[in-house]
């Protein structure tokens, strides 16, 4: 591993050869420069891990120079040492960014412990600009697997709203259809992206902790509440919260959430004081919003607020030409991790693919192919190791009553359609009380009812 290397900065000779000495010792290379210019041009050449600066220059003073490196190298960290140990030199010096400031005659032990913690904290600051360089990447919607037109305008619009100031984002979709990687999309292409993201799941965590996890508590506002817990909403400041499954919070705290949406300022549980915040809220959900405001399940006016900035995730069935190219995709991640090397899929295969409804989208379509390729041991994947092909169906499958009688089978399509149409009859023909008996969204019901061609002749509804 090579040696950090240190810019030296300071007019007198006899301090330069010590500290070149003692950094040879901590096993670090060494620039030197006399001046502000000379160290301008070293900077510009070499690009040094660390520079110690000098306060008084011939050429310029170091705390002005402090700035102009500061400005234009500003990953490089700055430790500015003085003989005369001035109180002013040392505020302006921090003020400017400077990482320490030391005073001559220089204590070896401060020094060195100066200089190990500042490259330590360039190193993970390093470290960690590449990580979320590297997230951001993977969130850019330029990356995403899509050959849809509809999923295409989806990602515009998604581009859009994170470069724009609005602070609520609605995310609706059924499961499995990607809505926690659009809404980390939108966090990451947000100058909000440096700041915290935040996750919340609205369904996992019990009713009554719910609020404490988002809004925090204080010391003794309840028998557990041992210390002050900042909820969420205060880690994510000037960043993003996601909301996941917001469909199926209790309508008091929709009534709160609603409350710090409309001012950006909430209450600690047990607390007095209003905290401001500035974050942006993503809320995502699999649930017809919509229809569980009309039957009184979510609140009207939280629903509008939400509703100010909609984006709706089309089902995988919906974009078919996606299919194919996810698989792909899913296929090459798969190669490095169970280190094979699966061309693809047979022409059976493909079929199949493209065939299936994929009830589970985007998530079941990837579970599918970790599947297939730990059984399949050729090139490329055939039909025989998907989860839903037609050998796999196990021998107690129901079969339709209607055609046991007649002695025969029933195929995937006619059991779904006679279901939908048992659904429409139960329902009197109403849509979204259908989709809430058989646990679709409204829009997978219409979707369903156009596959199948289900016209109103085919219910038996009174005229």
């Amino acid at each position: 591993m090579s040696r950090k290397r240190i810019l030296i900065i300071d007019d007198e000779k006899l301090i330069r050869w010590s500290l070149i000495q003692k950094f040879s010792e901590w096993n670090l290379e060494t620039l030197e420069a006399e001046t502000c210019e000379l160290g301008r041009q070293i900077l510009e050449r070499e690009s040094p891990d660390l520079v110690v600066l000098d306060v008084n220059l011939p050429d310029q003073k170091g705390t002005d120079f402090l700035e102009e490196i500061k400005g234009q190298w500003p990953e490089i960290p700055v430790i500015m040492i003085t003989a005369y140990g001035s109180i002013d030199d040392a505020v302006i010096a921090m003020r400017r960014g400077a990482y320490d400031f030391i005073t001559k005659p220089i204590n070896d032990l401060k020094l060195q412990s100066a200089v190990n913690n500042a490259l330590e904290t360039a190193s993970l600051k390093k470290e960690v600009a590449y990580f979320k360089e590297k997230e951001q990447k993977r969130f850019d919607p330029s990356s995403i697997v899509t050959e849809s037109k509809t999923m295409k305008k989806i990602l515009e619009i998604t581009q859009i709203v994170a470069q724009s100031e609005a602070t609520i984002v609605l995310l609706q979709g059924e499961s499995g259809t990607g809505k926690d990687l659009l809404a980390q999309a939108i966090h990451y292409l947000s100058r909000r992206k440096a700041a915290p993201y935040q996750v919340i799941n609205c369904s996992a965590i019990p009713e009554n902790l719910l609020e404490s996890e988002l809004f925090g508590y204080e010391k003794g506002a309840f028998t557990d509440a041992k210390q002050q817990k900042k909820g969420l909403v205060e880690l994510a400041h000037k960043g993003t919260l996601l909301l996941d499954e917001i469909g199926t919070m209790s309508l008091t705290l929709q009534a709160k959430l609603l409350r710090f949406l409309e001012t950006q300022t909430f209450k600690r549980v047990g607390g007095l004081k209003d905290i401001e915040v500035d974050i942006r809220v993503i809320a995502a959900t699999n649930q017809d919003i919509e229809f569980a405001t009309r039957e009184k399940k979510f609140r009207h006016d939280l629903y509008y607020r939400l509703n100010a900035c909609p984006i709706y995730i089309p089902p995988l069935r919906e974009r078919k030409t996606d299919i194919l190219p996810l698989a792909d995709f899913f296929v090459r991640q798969e190669n490095i991790r169970f280190r094979k090397n699966i061309q693809g899929f047979d022409k059976e295969a493909q079929k199949l693919f493209l065939d299936y409804d994929w009830p589970g989208n985007v998530r079941e379509l990837k579970n599918a192919i970790e599947r297939a390729m730990i059984f399949e041991k050729g090139a490329y994947i055939t039909a025989k190791h998907l989860p839903f092909h037609s050998d796999k169906r196990p021998s107690s499958y129901p079969v339709h009553p209607k055609k046991q009688v007649l002695g025969g089978t029933i195929t995937l399509a006619d059991a779904e359609k006679d279901l939908l149409i048992g659904a429409l009859n139960k329902a009197h023909g109403n849509k979204s009380k259908a989709a809430k008996a058989l646990d679709i969204t409204r829009d997978a019901m219409r979707y369903k009812i156009k596959k199948w061609n289900i016209t109103p002749k085919d219910l038996n509804l009174p005229e």
